[in-house]
């Protein structure tokens, strides 16, 4: 068995300087997500309804990630494991065309996404208490149970298609993704976002729909005490400098910027820059900011 290492010193002959005791959350489980969203409902703002009714087409939609809800459960019938309930808001801007006009008109709406993930996240009894929360969050987490933290990373979403939906179109049904997510589901802080009310009925005669591309990870995290090695106390080696605005001349700020080089004479190959990404055979490479 190999020996057990304690907090304190490292002996001599290792880069290590100490090890020692660390309170951290650490992973116990993770995976990443390539999310294909077909047929997302847009929920849009009241005048943007308007627009719809009237539009031909609509084009050129961007999608914005406002936000994740996250609920995690315990699974009954296997231990350790944790279900993960997604829920995905996004604003969304499209360009609407109407017969007649020049230029589009701006649609902004609310789209949703829902799914469910299952990880291992350990089990725990005990319940942590610390004298940075007050005695409401204290009691109310004291309640809850021992579930793990679960954390989402995601970046916006890629805009794969959008077109709109009009139910008279004969042989056409919506079988709409973002219904998994009734337009009453949709927290108020959310709709304050929008400085109009958001379109959740279904009487609309015209609906948009997107089809969304979006790349997460999630992981589920618990609060633990870690056994981590030491190198060395991290030292700023940077002195903190502020030139307030105004106060330098432009031309000189311009004067201290390296003259791009590469950006005139490309290496011809991968071997033809350095560690700092110049381009060693071009005169200026190396110049540094004078």
């Amino acid at each position: 068995m190999a020996e057990t290492i304690l907090p304190g010193p490292v002996p001599e002959g290792t880069p290590i300087r100490e090890a020692t005791c660390i309170h951290t959350q650490k992973i116990y489980d993770s995976c990443q997500s390539r999310d294909c969203m077909e047929d997302l409902r847009l929920y849009p703002k009241a005048g943007s309804q308007t627009t719809l009714e009237n539009a031909q087409s609509v084009r050129s939609a961007q999608a914005e990630l406002l936000y994740v809800d996250i609920q995690v459960d315990q699974v009954g019938y296997n231990q350790g494991f944790y279900t993960v309930d997604l829920q995905y808001f996004y604003r969304i801007t499209a360009d609407a065309y109407t017969p007649g006009t020049a230029r589009p008109s701006v649609v902004t709406g609310l789209a949703t996404f829902s799914k469910r993930c299952m990880l291992f996240g350990s089990q725990g009894t005990a319940r942590t208490f610390s004298s940075a929360q007050s005695v409401s969050r204290e009691l109310a987490a004291s309640y809850t149970g021992n579930l793990p933290t679960a954390v989402v990373e995601a970046v916006d979403p890629i805009v794969l298609s959008v077109r709109l939906y009009t139910p008279e179109q004969t042989g056409f049904s919506c079988d709409c993704a973002g219904e998994t997510s009734s337009g009453t589901d949709i927290p108020d802080a959310i709709r304050r976002l929008f400085d109009e009310e958001l379109v959740t009925d279904n009487d609309s005669s015209r609906q948009l729909l997107l089809t969304l591309g979006q790349f997460s990870l999630l992981r589920l995290e618990r609060d633990s005490q870690l056994l981590i090695p030491i190198y060395d106390y991290c030292v700023p080696d940077k002195e903190c400098q502020y030139d307030g605005p105004g106060e330098d001349d432009p031309c000189a700020l311009f004067q201290r910027v390296d003259f791009p080089v590469n950006e005139f004479f490309p290496p011809a190959t991968a071997d033809g820059l350095d560690a700092s990404g110049c381009n060693p055979f071009r005169s200026g490479c190396g110049l540094g900011r004078g």
